[in-house]
């Protein structure tokens, strides 16, 4: 397939249909910007098997939430599984594995991998909702309900307002933990807070973009970022940056070369990534001082 050019009339089609369109743009660029926002935390707390945990539980969430409609006869919101199953998997995340004689990395395995292969197994029994699982799990959904463009935005804002008014407060606690505690800051508050909206984030996010996507916004846009190594400010801005231009640019490329959505966005962060390395060795050859 010729993608040098775009088909003429897809360009009709994107305009005569951009209601259509609008919300799941709006959900990508939302997610993208919140979630590159954080992938700051994320990637310098080295907590990016937390990213992928929490976006394997929420898949797990929404399958179990279709198993219970279709198998048990009671219906759950599946962006409330999704949200659910993220959160649980943060709060174990932040529970201290010492007392079972573990390491982190080993709760974050658990956490890995059971959530994965039960999003599988119980897929595997809900065959009449196949297709919404592996729009979950690996994003090729194309299309944005309002409600979750509502629930992504509404999250979103509340997580973005939480974290610029207590900017300083949680960036201090989040890297240098000790200098916080001895400042007298509730180091294990603010502990909570990155935690607990990394979850919900993820968990929202997740269930109207797919795991996959998610996953990418949340590490690829701060690795990104942090390359050209910048002041901590302009890190978090070119992350915020980097998970937009992911979620808007990497819809328009699937729908205007017909490719799946969730991959798209995954593999424009990682150009990204690719681009901020060639910037990154473009100054040192300037400045062979850096």
């Amino acid at each position: 397939m010729d993608t040098s050019t775009v088909d003429p009339s897809k360009w009709e089609q994107f305009q005569a249909s951009f209601d259509l369109f609008r919300d799941p743009i709006l959900c990508a660029l939302i997610a993208g910007g919140v979630l590159g926002f954080l992938s700051v935390y994320v990637v310098l707390r080295r907590m990016v098997f937390v990213s992928a945990a929490t976006t394997h539980a929420a898949g797990l969430g929404v399958a179990l939430a279709f198993f219970a409609e279709i198998h048990l006869g009671f219906q759950v919101d599946p962006t409330l599984g999704a949200t659910t199953l993220s959160l649980a998997a943060t709060m174990l995340l932040m529970t201290d594995p010492s007392r079972l004689k573990l390491t982190r990395e080993s709760l974050l395995g658990l956490a890995f991998a059971f959530a994965g292969g039960a999003a599988v197994l119980v897929g595997d029994r809900i065959a009449q909702e196949a297709h919404d699982i592996q729009g979950i799990l690996f994003g090729t959904a194309v299309l944005v309900t309002p409600e979750q463009l509502a629930h992504v935005a509404i999250v979103g804002g509340l997580v973005m307002i939480v974290h610029l008014w207590w900017y300083r407060g949680l960036t201090f606690a989040s890297f240098d933990r000790i200098g916080a505690g001895v400042q007298g800051l509730p180091v294990r508050l603010l502990d909570a807070v990155v935690m607990v909206s990394i979850g919900v984030m993820v968990g929202v996010s997740a269930r109207a973009l797919g795991s996959l996507p998610v996953f990418a916004f949340s590490t690829l846009s701060a690795i990104a970022a942090l390359i050209l190594d910048l002041r901590l400010g302009w890190t978090f801005l070119i992350a915020t940056l980097a998970g937009c231009i992911s979620g808007v640019g990497g819809y328009l490329f699937a729908f205007f070369y017909d490719y799946p959505v969730g991959g798209s966005q995954t593999v424009l962060s990682s150009l990204l990534v690719l681009l901020a390395m060639l910037i990154h060795e473009l100054r040192r050859l300037l400045d062979p001082t850096r």
